[in-house]
């Protein structure tokens, strides 16, 4: 995830819960904790968890994972921050293949992630050929363009339902390079093919992320 400073500011983000289930919103009975030392910490330690009856049980990990250049905290558009709450994960997309029961979708050069805060399709996912888009390409990620990081790619669903624009946009867990991100949580590769296997829509899945 790419971050600019386009003028997002605070009390857009504001709008935003603290990233709890909604009355809507089955109950989890898989979970992905992201727990870091420190708020500003670029470092975190990831561990999958399964529920079972009314135990939790872990199914995954601890590894690490890194975060965002700012850490953990209030995302937006102008920080590098990765969001605090709990937040669904209910799609993945990658330029590779991958075996998951997620939703997942292939992506070209000509899918993108809509990061233009005056865009009606600001934060999803948009599909159209490099210099045809109805939204300012510079203020959007290219995701097949990206390179390794998005060979397999899970969508935090952060600032999602509802969208505010300003608030954050293009949050996922994806494939490290070995740094800081822009506000992605990322693992390595072998380590993400296994989450993408364990993930169940049929369980709920959410992360959880704090600092």
């Amino acid at each position: 995830m790419r971050r600019r400073a386009l003028g997002a500011t605070l009390a857009a983000a504001a709008l935003l819960t603290s990233g709890a289930a909604s009355p809507e919103q089955p109950e989890p009975r898989q979970r992905i904790t992201v727990q870091a030392d420190a708020a500003g910490a670029t470092t975190a330690v990831l561990t999958a968890w399964q529920r079972t009856g009314g135990e939790w049980a872990k199914a995954y990990g601890p590894i690490t994972a890194h975060v965002g250049r700012n850490g953990v905290g209030q995302a937006g558009e102008s920080t590098s921050h990765t969001p605090a709450g709990v937040w669904p994960l209910t799609e993945a997309f990658g330029t590779r293949p991958a075996r998951t029961r997620l939703p997942y979708r292939e992506v070209t050069t000509s899918d993108w992630w809509v990061s233009d805060v005056g865009s009606r399709y600001y934060n999803t996912h948009f599909s159209c050929a490099p210099g045809t888009c109805p939204f300012d390409e510079a203020a959007g990620e290219n995701l097949g363009a990206a390179g390794a990081v998005y060979a397999r790619a899970v969508v935090i669903d952060y600032n999602r339902t509802p969208v505010v624009p300003g608030a954050g946009s293009a949050f996922f867990l994806h494939v490290t390079d070995g740094k800081p991100t822009a506000g992605c949580v990322a693992i390595t590769g072998p380590d993400l093919e296994a989450l993408l296997g364990w993930l169940d829509p049929a369980k709920h899945p959410v992360i959880e992320i704090s600092g």
